[in-house]
């Protein structure tokens, strides 16, 4: 195995690690706040500027601007952008969270997908991932990290620091070992 291959699988590996959003947010109202808004009902789009918020029970997203629609099923997607956009949600039956963040942020409620464009960011339980491209499925609890060309470290590859988890070290295995 090649080691970029290696790379790539230690990091799929790492962000699947239970990185599973509360699914008690999707039920609650989102809340936004910016500096303006601009809502066209016809189409079904509302646009924030300045210092935008959006919260939905324990997500956050943070960014300079926020473009939410609305399909006619009711839900809704939100893009994001700023320098950077940040965004923050509690994961699924534990009390830590998903951070992450890049210059534009889409996630989507319908599918439970948030996407990351342009040195993308995300932090989950100890771990990092870096890449020009994270997708995050919060269904699957999967992420897709690309290093595209344009990636922070500037050569196009992907970054990953893997916390070691309680009972990985040597030192908590078993002594198998006959004397």
């Amino acid at each position: 195995m090649t080691p970029l291959a290696r790379l790539l699988a230690a990091a799929a590996c790492a962000a699947s690690l239970s990185a599973h959003a509360d699914r008690a947010d999707r039920e609650k109202p989102i809340g936004l706040e910016a500096d303006r808004v601009t809502i066209d009902d016809k189409k079904k789009t509302h646009l924030f500027e300045g210092h935008v918020r959006l919260s939905q029970g324990s997500l956050l997203i943070q960014a300079d601007r926020i473009l939410v629609t609305r399909d006619p099923a009711g839900y809704q997607k939100g893009v994001a952008t700023g320098e950077p956009a940040a965004f923050r949600e509690k994961r699924e039956g534990r009390e830590d969270f998903i951070e992450g963040q890049a210059r534009r942020i889409e996630h989507d409620t319908r599918s439970g997908r948030t996407e990351f464009f342009d040195r993308a960011l995300v932090r989950s339980g100890g771990d990092e991932v870096r890449g020009n491209y994270i997708r995050y499925d919060s269904a699957t609890e999967t992420y897709l990290v690309d290093g595209g060309r344009s990636g922070r470290a500037g050569d196009g590859r992907v970054r990953a620091i893997i916390q070691p988890r309680r009972g990985d070290s040597p030192s908590a295995a078993p002594d198998t070992r006959k004397e």
